[in-house]
């Protein structure tokens, strides 16, 4: 027992210590870069900047995640790029291996992971009105996401003060503008090889679609070889997402070092008001899009909103949607939400009903196409949407799954890869926001559905009583 208290003890003792070597750290970088504008470039506030990162890496070695060491990559990046902008400018190939690494990944994901989707949940006449009602539901609701956050980004148009640097030099110089009808052709696949060789994901998407329709129509014997392959290419696809993101701590320091010492400081304010946008989009989301379809739905507000309390605060706090799955399969049974409504409709929205990640991945796209200098018609961006909203279904549950989805448009669009992993920097702030929307969504779609369907087990004098509040 002693012996335990003392281990215990010391795990104290030492988490302390690492809790005040960050808030020294935190400390002595707030303090160099706020006496900047004051002083100007002295000798004495950089000894301070570097004290302080000298110290979060300390805390780092002993006990810090990859969110963490992305975040202090980016901080790293900055300060190299400030300091030493001629060496930064030699570091940009340290972010293209990282970037052809997640370009790798694209196709084989989106194949494997639409396609063992698809025939899972394909056969609509074995899944019922219900799943009809579900995915219907679904689409509409990420469609309604990703429009919310292209009208966002273009209204705040903050990636147009990177679109006048050298960063966006990858950016095609002109973006061909295609026919509505030629579009449209382009979309469908001729040779699958050819459509993954040049990074043409809406086709891939389209042919995994088209395959795992056709899958799920196959007789169970001869399905389960196929769908099992598919599953397991996902299964690795994913584990090599997670390697290739041990990597991203150096890609995105290289990243931001060398956009440092092109761009100057400007860019951090840039990315924090990307942020911003992010969170204002959020919040739009959730009073135009939620809480109409929730007095729709005639549920009552104080008693949902009391339930989703502590799954979307989960999701918060840990920015994973799966740490919060039990708790909201089993909160929203209380709401009244029957079984078989709840263990169908919110996995199923794990893969198919991101709102958060829908909204994300319009500003993002957006804001990309904007650093790239790239003016895009409202058209293409429609188009665009089209696209995020075919390869995004089935990916969910993947740390920085977003990057790859984002990697992939913008090789389609012909956008440059670099702004990228600049907010990759700050994807640690949004991916909080973004969880507990998706969280919150994907609670809201479980009890919609269900009083669709007339099973929510809620009387209709409390509704009435309760949604004005």
């Amino acid at each position: 027992m002693t012996m335990q208290s003392e281990t215990a003890r010391s795990h104290e003792l030492r988490n302390r210590g690492l809790s005040l070597l960050t808030l020294c750290g935190l400390a002595l970088l707030s303090v160099g870069i706020a006496l900047l504008p004051i002083f100007g470039v002295h000798w004495g506030l950089t000894v301070a900047r570097w004290a302080g990162l000298a110290c979060l890496v300390a805390h780092g070695l002993r006990k810090g995640s990859l969110t963490y060491w992305i975040f202090l990559a980016m901080l790293l990046g900055g300060e190299i790029g400030f300091d030493a902008p001629g060496f930064a400018a030699h570091l940009r190939f340290l972010s293209d291996i990282f970037l052809r690494l997640i370009k790798v990944i694209v196709a084989p994901l989106i194949l494997g992971s639409l396609i063992s989707g698809i025939a899972q949940h394909g056969d609509l006449r074995k899944l019922g009105r219900v799943a009809i009602k579900t995915l219907v539901y679904f689409e509409v609701v990420t469609t309604m996401g990703l429009l919310i956050g292209l009208f966002a980004i273009n209204i705040t148009r903050v990636g147009e003060h990177l679109s006048q640097h050298p960063v966006a030099a990858l950016a095609s110089t002109s973006v061909p503008t295609l026919r509505w009808d030629q579009f449209l052709v382009s979309v469908f696949p001729e040779n699958l090889a050819q459509a993954v060789a040049n990074q043409q994901i809406l086709q891939v998407a389209i042919f995994a679609v088209l395959f795992g329709i056709a899958l799920s129509r196959v007789p169970e014997a001869s399905r389960a070889p196929v769908l099992n392959f598919c599953k397991s290419l996902t299964q690795t696809m994913f584990l090599f997402t997670n390697i290739v993101m041990y990597f991203a701590p150096i890609g995105i320091a290289a990243a931001m070092a060398y956009a440092l010492s092109q761009m100057g400081a400007g860019s951090l304010l840039t990315l924090a008001k990307f942020v911003l946008t992010a969170y204002g989009a959020f919040v739009a989301f959730i009073l135009g899009v939620l809480l109409p379809i929730a007095l729709w739905a005639r549920l009552p507000l104080r008693r949902f909103l009391n339930v989703v309390a502590e799954p979307v605060s989960i999701a918060f706090a840990t920015s994973t949607s799966e740490a919060a799955l039990p708790r909201a399969m089993e909160e929203m049974e209380r709401f009244g939400v029957p079984q078989e409504i709840v263990s169908f409709v919110i996995p199923l929205g794990y893969s198919f009903n991101m709102d958060g990640s829908s909204i994300y991945l319009g500003i993002a796209s957006i804001f990309v196409a904007q650093a790239s200098g790239i003016h895009m018609h409202w058209t293409r961006q429609l188009a665009m949407v089209l696209t995020l909203m075919l390869t995004s279904k089935g990916m969910a549950g993947v740390p920085r799954v977003v990057l790859v989805i984002l990697t992939a448009t913008a090789s389609m669009f012909h956008l440059s890869a670099e702004p990228i992993l600049l907010i990759l920097g700050v994807d640690a702030l949004i991916d909080m926001g973004r969880t507990a929307v998706n969280v919150l969504g994907n609670c809201l779609s479980s009890a919609v559905v269900a009083r669709w369907e007339g099973m929510l087990a809620i009387d209709s004098s409390e509704s009435r009583a309760d949604v004005a509040v």
